[in-house]
């Protein structure tokens, strides 16, 4: 494919767990010249992906955002404040104010730009439990407590970009993605969800146990991040709609209990778990219907949850600990 036809593909919070996914799979596809932002100085990036233009910028001053979007054809928006349940539960402001003015700025500069394509990422967490697995139009106004200020913060996003679509020509394309994991997660134990902190504990545990928050009958629907990215390179090339909001996840749900077992069962070491009642947790469960996202784009999911996991511990293994591990 000849340099005219190439897209200008932007990666926002390219230094980010999903941001770096992008990255990677983008820079191996010729049709698009790949792009990322990250806040530090372009000097102290690390790990940065071949073929990829770094641009610096901080996402929620104007001019750097309206500087980044200029000439793209496309924007990824997975930069985000993020944290864990601890955060969701003592902090909830912290998904508020940043994330607000960052996505304000990004889709006006985006439609002001003619931007072709915004693909923003959302979340599940404006859906209540039901028996059924939710669908997009189960949302009804009701949120969970503990998910009011992240979960209409993200709704105010997921209505911005209605908007945009409705006064211009930008397509617009929201995805509430389940947890996703993988390569490049957060693995800390304070920044990172259940499944990153829980792999750090299993791999780094010295005493034959590992200790995890709360009661373990949390559920989750748990998506490899691969098959995400699979998803947003169907919508670049297939949605013909304006504006489209799907469900994306594996489609069934793990308690955090299971979870965990799975990881020791995986990892071969001899580990036992116990329960934390102390500590924070969230106290929910979702599945999620991905009947839209499989019938209107021909996208499944190609990773189990055990495929995956033992996908994350290998690569957590050769690049955090620095094992050798033979094919």
């Amino acid at each position: 494919m000849s340099d005219m036809k190439r897209r200008k593909l932007l990666v926002c919070g390219g230094t980010g767990f999903i941001g770096r996914n992008l990255c990677e799979y983008f820079a191996k596809d010729a049709a698009y010249d790949v792009y990322a932002t990250c806040r530090q100085n372009l000097a102290d990036v690390p790990h940065k992906t071949p073929s990829v233009e770094y641009l610096q910028a901080e996402l929620t001053n104007r001019d750097d955002v309206y500087r980044v979007v200029q000439g793209m054809d496309v924007v990824v928006q997975s930069a985000a404040t993020t944290s864990g349940a601890k955060d969701i539960v003592n902090s909830p402001y912290i998904h508020v104010t940043d994330n607000v003015i960052m996505n304000a700025l990004l889709f006006r500069a985006s439609h002001e730009a003619g931007v072709g394509h915004v693909v923003f990422l959302s979340c599940t967490v404006m859906y209540q439990e039901q028996q059924e697995p939710v669908k997009e139009e189960d949302f009804n106004g009701e949120l969970h407590e503990k998910y009011f200020a992240s979960g209409w913060t993200k709704v105010y996003h997921e209505k911005m970009c209605e908007f945009y679509s409705q006064i211009g020509s930008t397509k617009y394309t929201v995805l509430r993605h389940s947890n996703i994991y993988g390569p490049h997660d957060k693995f800390d134990l304070e920044r990172s969800h259940v499944f990153g902190a829980t792999m750090t504990k299993v791999l780094t545990a010295t005493d034959g146990k590992i200790m995890v928050w709360g009661d373990g009958t949390d559920e989750r629907d748990f998506l490899y991040v691969d098959d995400l990215i699979d998803f947003i390179h169907l919508a670049l090339e297939k949605q013909n709609v304006a504006f489209e909001l799907l469900n994306l996840g594996l489609g069934k749900s793990v308690s955090v209990r299971d979870l965990v077992h799975k990881m020791i069962q995986f990892s071969g070491m001899d580990l036992k778990a116990e329960f934390d009642l102390t500590k924070p947790s969230i106290g929910f469960k979702l599945d999620l219907n991905i009947d839209k996202a499989k019938s209107r784009y021909g996208w499944t999911p190609n990773t189990s949850l055990d495929g995956g996991i033992q996908k994350t511990l290998r690569w957590y293994r050769e690049n955090l600990l620095g094992e050798s591990i033979p094919t």
